[in-house]
């Protein structure tokens, strides 16, 4: 769940960047006292994230500004849809604009593109997570957009859980006794992931009987089956690597449990959005 903090904080920095000494513009062709009603309008079809968000940025330089929303995080909606209702001072309006632009659409691009990613997953139980490959400073919203689009995360940081990755594996050593040890010193609450390339790698992670979550980097689908088999559900069975759209649904179809694909947020396409500004 999306913390008004953290949300207020890259709002912050965000509006900082777009006007560090003001908005000259709005300064100068807008009176003072004029008043900016709008629409937030959805230019094409997609899911909607970022309620939040977007109503801190529109209500941040000035908290008399009003966002009356249509819709809610996770609604789908159709092309013309008026989005969100927004009124209050048009120099706060205007200054905000963009920012609040940015980051909603991002977002609603996310939630779209997951959404489609779930979707075509179906039926099968796998479920779809993001990755780290994230904006940085933006992990929060944008993992917030994935729940939005019917997908999960995966650790949140380096701080969450053990993952050993193929370049923590090189220079481990014995692979089976660094499993074992870091088990035996971690807490028991603390999850582990080890990544192999490779099904000749899995006897000796299975060996270790330390890892939850097994990590198939960059399989075949014969081999995620061979791999799926072998694991026999003594861990968690994760896909990984070069997933897309068109290959999600054969990649669940092998009987892993989780799909992670990097693309949800290192990839995507901002949905067009429009702020449609009248002033009195």
């Amino acid at each position: 769940m999306l913390e008004r903090r953290h949300v207020e904080r890259i709002v912050d920095a965000a509006l900082e960047e777009d006007a560090p000494w003001g908005d000259l513009t709005s300064q100068t062709l807008v009176p003072a006292d004029a008043v900016a009603r709008a629409q937030l309008n959805a230019r094409e079809a997609g899911v909607f994230a970022g309620a939040l968000v977007y109503e801190i940025a529109m209500t941040r330089l000035d908290p008399s500004v009003k966002v009356t929303w249509h819709v809610a995080d996770g609604d789908p909606f159709e092309p013309g849809a008026v989005l969100a209702d927004i009124e209050g001072p048009a120099r706060a309006v205007l200054q905000a604009e963009r920012v609040g632009l940015n980051l909603v659409q991002r977002m609603c691009g996310i939630a779209t593109l997951t959404a489609q990613y779930v979707e075509a997953v179906s039926p099968h139980p796998a479920r779809v997570v993001d990755t780290r490959k994230t904006t940085p400073g933006l992990r929060a919203l944008e993992r917030h957009a994935v729940r939005c689009g019917g997908g999960h995360n995966h650790r949140y940081s380096l701080s969450d859980a053990v993952m050993a990755k193929d370049n923590h594996l090189a220079v481990a050593g014995d692979i089976t006794e660094a499993l074992r040890r870091a088990k035996a010193d971690l807490p028991h609450t603390t999850q582990i992931e080890v990544e192999v390339d490779r099904l000749d790698q899995l006897d000796a992670v299975l060996s270790a009987d330390a890892a939850g979550t097994i990590m198939l980097d960059n399989f075949s689908l014969d081999d995620l089956r061979a791999g799926v088999a072998k694991i026999a559900g003594r861990a968690i069975v994760e896909a990984s690597g070069g997933i897309t759209l068109d290959t999600i649904a054969d990649v669940a179809a092998t009987g892993v449990d989780v799909i992670s694909v990097g693309a949800l947020t290192h990839s995507v396409r901002a949905l067009d959005l429009g702020l449609d500004i009248t002033v009195s």
